[in-house]
Formats: structure tokens, sequence, C-alpha cells
């Protein structure tokens, strides 16, 4: 925008520095004249006609706008022409003055101005007075006399010019005068017409004084005729501007360019000292008031027009014009003349039915000039364009601002966190670090099906909120997914974002209010840091969410991006579609890992464990791909393939008088088909296995997300006679509330607490703890990571009944867990039959 300083302006006093001069001049000229001529008063009645026609020759006025002043061209020419030809020096001079006091005062022009233009044409006057005195002496009416005349009125033309652009150098500045000086030639060639219509009167006139009535005809149809051609050239002139306007209006653009563009050409096109526009405040858009001033380049902060009249004009959503030829609000003529307005125009801005701010118009420029109804047109006509273009600048806004910023959460997106990364990456200094923090809200998911998408939304919300209080002005806040968040920042170094983001996390924990629930919500994250994980944005933001997904497993939730994480998910997306060929060709083994009673080392049962050896890979780990089938859907296959051949084996063993029971791992996923137990009792039925005989093991972690929607699954199979058991326990939320809602049979203690059992207090605490109250639930504890006789003798003093780990044996496939059988177990008959007993646990 255009900058907003107020050009220098003289006080209109500076005028007399000209004026004088040429009064002095004038009086001089008249005195010397009278002296030449004493009895120049008695040709008084010649006078008095010619001071009527120059009072109506004035009448016909055209204006030239130059500035802030009016430069007028009217056919004052013809008149003067006349008076110089009839009338004596004096009378000349007198009725030439006379005259234009009269006009002026009919104008109310301004005292200073007045005082200037009287003196103006005064001294005008004597100077053709003494041209005309210094050529030979006027002989008749012939060529000789057209060009003593006609040199007299360019003379005398041409100073009037010149006094004018020197009073308006020394009062508005040099540009003003050059201005003058410039736009000249137009009035020039119009000034020669005239000069050559008063010399045809002149013919005329001397020829016979009846031409006058010939004359006062011709003279009366010029003056139609030249108001009809002006009136004309501005209407043309009107739509050419207007047109212009209007494809500037529309290339504008946006908001902040508009008033630059607009109001400049307002103010030209309508003549006005002032152009002012307002927009109302709305939602982010703040009050916008900007006025083009006809002295100044820049644009300025206020505006003079009346609050009277454009809160009429607001609340009514009409045009208000006020002035002299505009009587349609009369009764706000009071104000304009309080404010030392002239005229006044208000169009009100609209958007459909919205008025959206208004643009105005003050002072016509011109002393004899007002805004008029066809002003009004035009400037309505103008302001509708405007509110149009102010609209789509505001929707091309919109669509900007909401192109990079979430309608939710009105956070930035992930476009707009990618440009601002790419920007700080940029300026980054040398001894910090950029840091990209993704906070992924744990549990939300739940809060959508439980109790809708607008408590979900209402809890990203207040994610949001929560996220912004505590992320500190430096920091850019982003919402970059369904439940994701970005926090980028600056900061000292990599080991400091650790803690960043470590204190935030426990900022951000706590209840959030969902409704009428108060929710704990927790949230993982990921932490990437440019230059040490990523060069650009993307790699950055990548980085930070397998970081993120890192960090769900682990109990203090914050995870650091290290190059395992990137090679693990690179490696599970290219064993995606070799799963699925293996599993199509039966190509996974499963694996066998003995579970013995401690208590007696019977051999009671195996876990029936998945594994896969890829041809390039080599042997892929479990969990890698098992998460694979879950986000490719092939899980079911997975689970399908592993208890067939569990069962499979089973139905083997009790044929060969030696009953074990499997035990298979189960995906909360898998709970979730409903159609899960119905493959399981035809599998059973298939294989000829008695339902007591396999265990299915739930992930303990997993299921408490799911609890409410698994429990229907798990009591079918219950109901259908399979054991249940909660693996991995102890490391859940809340894991203990639970054992009493769950339909399940055993409690499998996770490796992670049995193997520090002997070295830890806490460890060994939280395993006689899980062990007792399991034993009062009536159910039975399985221990699983067993590795040294210290562990065992430890979990046998507490009571705890099966065993499994690495002291008993090793998943093993089937030939060699047929070998571990005959070298390492031994039968032995009990009340309930023949079971296998290990010899020794070394």
């Amino acid at each position: 925008m255009a900058g907003r300083s107020t050009a220098r302006r003289r006080s209109a006093q500076y005028a007399w520095l000209v004026t004088n001069p040429l009064a002095i001049f004038a009086l001089i000229c008249l005195a010397s004249f009278w002296v030449a001529h004493p009895d120049w008063y008695e040709a008084w009645l010649a006078g008095l006609l010619a001071f009527v026609l120059y009072i109506a020759a004035d009448i016909g006025v055209l204006n030239f706008v130059v500035g802030r002043s009016v430069f007028k061209v009217a056919l004052t020419e013809v008149p003067f022409v006349l008076a110089l030809y009839f009338l004596s020096p004096p009378m000349m001079i007198s009725v030439v003055t006379l005259a234009m006091v009269v006009c002026q005062l009919r104008a109310a022009t301004p005292t200073t101005k007045m005082w200037f233009n009287v003196a103006k044409a005064a001294a005008g006057a004597s100077v053709a007075v003494l041209v005309v005195a210094a050529l030979p002496d006027i002989r008749g009416a012939g060529p000789g006399t057209w060009a003593i005349l006609f040199t007299a009125v360019a003379v005398e033309w041409f100073f009037e010019v010149f006094c004018l652009a020197a009073v308006m150098s020394l009062v508005q500045g040099i540009r003003a005068g050059q201005d003058v000086l410039s736009a000249l030639w137009a009035p020039a060639l119009i000034a020669s017409i005239n000069v050559i219509v008063g010399l045809v009167f002149i013919v005329a006139l001397a020829s016979t004084w009846w031409a006058t009535l010939l004359l006062l005809v011709l003279a009366s149809a010029m003056v139609l005729v030249l108001r009809s051609l002006a009136e004309f050239f501005r209407q043309h002139r009107t739509l050419a501007e207007v047109y212009e306007l209007t494809q500037a209006i529309r290339e504008a653009g946006t908001d902040a360019s508009l008033p630059d563009v607009l109001l400049g050409r307002v103010r030209a096109l309508m003549r006005a000292e002032y152009a002012t526009l307002w927009l109302a405040p709305q939602g982010r858009y703040p009050e916008l008031l900007l006025t083009a001033r006809v002295e100044n380049k820049g644009l300025l902060d206020l505006s003079i027009t009346p609050s009277a009249v454009r809160e009429r004009s607001i609340t009514d959503g009409q045009t208000v014009a006020v002035g002299p030829r505009l009587r349609s609000a009369a009764d706000l003529l009071p104000n304009l003349q309080a404010a030392k307005v002239k005229d006044v125009v208000v169009v009100p801005l609209r958007s459909g039915r919205t008025t959206i701010g208004s643009l105005e118009v003050i002072n016509r420029i011109g002393d004899t000039r007002t805004f008029r109804d066809a002003d009004v047109q035009v400037l309505e006509t103008v302001a509708a364009h405007a509110a149009v273009a102010v609209e789509n600048s505001r929707l091309v806004e919109r669509l900007r601002y909401d192109a990079y910023h979430d309608r939710l959460t009105g956070l930035p997106n992930r476009r707009r966190v990618i440009d601002a990364l790419a920007e700080s990456v940029k300026v980054r200094a040398e001894d910090e670090v950029v840091v990209v923090l993704l906070f992924d809200v744990d549990g939300q998911r739940d809060v959508n099906e439980s109790m809708g998408h607008g408590a979900g939304d209402e809890l990203l919300a207040e994610v949001a909120e929560r996220l912004r209080g505590i992320a500190g002005p430096g920091a850019l806040v982003g919402r970059i997914g369904g439940d994701e968040f970005v926090v980028t920042l600056r900061a000292e170094s990599t080991d400091a974002t650790v803690e960043l983001a470590t204190e935030m996390r426990e900022q951000m924990r706590g209840p959030m209010t969902v409704g009428k629930l108060t929710l704990d919500v927790d949230t993982a994250v990921g932490v990437a840091v440019y230059p040490d994980h990523g060069a650009d944005p993307e790699t950055l933001l990548q980085r930070a969410e397998l970081a993120a997904n890192a960090a769900k497993v682990l109990p203090y939730g914050v995870q650091l991006f290290h190059p395992a994480l990137e090679s693990r998910a690179v490696r599970r997306l290219g064993i995606a579609a070799d799963l699925r060929k293996a599993l199509d060709n039966d190509e996974l083994d499963v694996y066998f890992q003995p579970k013995v009673t401690l208590a007696d080392r019977h051999l009671v049962g195996v876990e029936c464990l998945a594994r896969w050896q890829h041809p390039t890979h080599g042997e892929v780990a479990p969990e890698d791909f098992v998460a694979v089938a879950e986000h490719t859907g092939q899980l079911a296959k997975l689970t399908e393939r592993v208890l067939s051949e569990g069962l499979r084996r089973c139905r083997e063993w009790s044929d060969a008088d030696r009953p074990l029971s499997i035990a298979v791992n189960l995906s909360v996923r898998t709970l979730l088909d409903s159609r899960f137990p119905d493959q399981v009792e035809a599998l059973l039925t298939a294989n000829g296995v008695a339902a007591a005989q396999v265990t299915f093991e739930i992930s303990e972690p997993g299921m408490l997300g799911d609890v409410e929607r698994v429990l229907p699954t798990l009591y079918r199979l219950r109901d259908l006679g399979v054991r249940l058991s909660v693996d991995d326990f102890g490391t859940g939320a809340s894991s203990l509330s639970y054992l009493r809602q769950w339909p399940v049979h055993e409690v499998k203690i996770d490796d992670s607490f049995v193997q520090g059992m002997a070295t830890d207090s806490g460890d060994l605490a939280i395993v006689r703890a899980v062990v007792s109250l399991s034993r009062e639930f009536g159910l039975t504890v399985v221990a699983e990571g067993v590795e040294s006789e210290l562990t065992l003798d430890l979990l046998e003093e507490m009571g705890c009944e099966i065993g499994q780990g690495y002291l008993f044996s090793r998943p093993l496939p089937y030939e060699r867990l047929e070998a571990w059988f005959n070298a390492r177990t031994e039968p032995e008959t009990t009340p309930t039959g023949e079971v296998r007993r290990l010899r020794a646990v070394i």
C-alpha cells in the first residue's frame, strides 16, 4: 500500500504575493489610460452592455480540473474581443474587473482566491489594452484588426495562465504549477476558437447593428452546443474511466491492494477532494478506513465524512447523498456544515443482504460544481464492483487459509507445517537444532466409536488448545492427521529435545472434559531433529511419525528417532507382498515352546509360534510380519495357519498317547471378527480335538483399548470350551481392575518382570502380587521368560503353577521338538494317566 505521507501545503496567504503586484499593475494602467481618456465613463451604456455579455458568457463555462483548482475556459473571450474593439481602455479594464467581481461573488469563492482572480482579470485586461496601444491603430474590421485583436487576446490569455501557475506553485508546490502549464494546450485551442468567433461578431456588427439579433441567436446556440458537447465528452470520459476502474478492481486481487487501486481512481473519476473506503470489522478482518485526498500521493487513515451520514447509509442499506443539488437527505445538511463539508455521497458496499462497508466521496472540486444525481449513479456502479472485489478477495483469502489450516482446530495443516519447516531449516543457526515433535493422541478412536464423532472432534479441539498453551511463543503447532499433532521449534541440542518432549507430554496428560465426561488422554511423542535425522521437511515428519509409533509401546511414551526404526519400517513395507505369497504357498513354519508345571516338572503343553524364513531377508522377526499381516488384511489367514498346524499336531500327540494342550496367540483385531468363534469350532471338529486342549493368549495391553468390543467374542469362545489367557500381564494400565470382567482362565506374567525378579526387588514384588491376586481369582498363573534356576525356585515358592522359557527349551520346529521329547523327557504314570516329565533342568 502506498505510504500515507501528507504533502506539504503552504498557507493560501502566499497568493497575495502575486495578487498584490497584479492589482497594483492594473491600477497603474487604469490611471494612465484615464488620463488619456478623461471622458471614458460617458460611454457607460456600451460598457453596461459589455458587462452583461461578459456575465452571460461566464455561465457557459467549461471546467478543466488541475490538482485541487479548476482552470476555466469559457466563452468570455467573445465579449472580451468585442469590448477590446468597441470600448475605450479605461472602460475595458473597468468592465472586465467588475464582471469578474460579480462572477466570483456569485460562486461564493473564498476571499483570497476571489481577489486573486479579480486582480488577474484586471491585469490581463490591462495587458491586452497595452498590446493594442503598442500596435498600429485599429482601422475598420479587416485582417489587420484581426491580427491586432488576436495578438492582444493571446498575450492576455498566456499572461493569466502564467499568473495562475505562479500562484499555484507558491501555495501548492512547484508540481501544481507544472500541472497548469502541462494542461494549457487544449484550453488554448478553445480560446483561439472563441477569439475567432468574436472577430466574426465584429465583422458582422461593423456591417450593420441589426446583426446583433442574429449574433444573439448564434451565441445562444453556441452555448447550447458547447454544453451538449461538454456533457457528451463528460459521459464518454466517465464510461471509459469506469471501465478502466472496474478492470483495475478486478485485477487488484486482495483487500490489501484494493484501496490503492480504488480510491485514487474514484477520487479522480468523481472529481472529488476526498474518496474514502470503509470496511466494517468482520470475523478475523479488522476495521479498515482509508482515504485518498487530492493533495496526497498516499492514503490517509482518516475520513471527514460526518458519522451521521455514514450511519444513515449503513443502517438503511441505501445510498445517502447530501449537498446543494442533492436534497434526498436534507436533514443531514447541518451535519455537513458542522464538518465544513460542501457535499458528500455515501454508497453502502453489500454482500448479499449484508452491508460490509461503504464507498464515499466528499467535496466536488470547483467553486460552482457539486455532485449531481448522475454522479451518484456512477458511484453506485463503482461501489457494486468494489463490493464484489472485496467479497472475492476475502473468499480467495478464506480458501487460501483453509488450504493451509485444519478446519476443526484452526491449526496449520501438513502443507503449512512443511512450508514452515522448509523455512526453519534454511535460517537455522550453527548452535541450534530444528525440532519436530509428533504427538499421537491415544484413545481418540474409542471416543469416536463410543460417543460419536462430535465428541471425538471436541477431544481433538481440546488437545489442540492444550498443545497451543504448552508449546510456547516460538513454536509452530499443527495438525497433520486424524489424531496426530506436530510441534516445530528450535532447541540447543538433541538431548534437550527429549527432555522437552517428555515435559510437554507430562503437561499434556491429565483429564480432558468431553461432553459430560472427563477422560484421561495420553499421547505418544516421536522426536526428530534437523540436521541429524533428515535434511528436508518430509523426511523429518516421516521419521518423527516412525518414532511416535515406536513410542506407543514405551512406558514413558517418548522416542527419539534412530535409523533402526526406519529400516524396520522399510523392511515391513518390502515384505508385504512376500508374506501373502508365503501364506498362499504354506511357507510359514510353526514352532512350539514347551510349558512345564513348576511343582512336578510335567510337560503340559506347548505354545504355537509362527516363524518365517524369508528367501532374501532371512529370518523375519514375528512382530514385523505380524504387524504387516494386521495392516494388509492377512492376519486371519496367518492365525488360521498357526491354529490349524497346532490342532493337527495336538491330534497326533493324542493319538500317540502323549496328550498336550496348545496355546495360540490372538490379536485383538482377530477378536473383533464375529466369525472367528465359528471358525474355531469348525477347526476343532475337523481335527477331533477337545476344546479344553486349546488356550488362546490375548495380549493385555492391546485388549485394554477394545475391552467392550472384544468381550462378546471372548464369552463365545469360553462357552465353546476353550481356555483364555491374558498374555503380557502387568504391562497394561489398570490391569487388575479388569480381571474380574474378563472371562479368562489364565494369567501369563510378562517376561520383562520374570527375568528381572531375581535381581530387582520391584519386579519381584510385582510378580508376587500378580501370583497372589490371580490365585485369589482362581486363575492359573503362567510365567514366561524363565531362564535361571533361581527364577524357577522363586516362582515355585510363590505358588506359580506353570513356567515357560529358555531354561526348559527354546521354541522348536516340530521335528526338533520330537527329538527334545525323547532326549529331555520321560514318561511318568499319574492318577490321571501317563504324562511326560522333564528328566533334569540344566
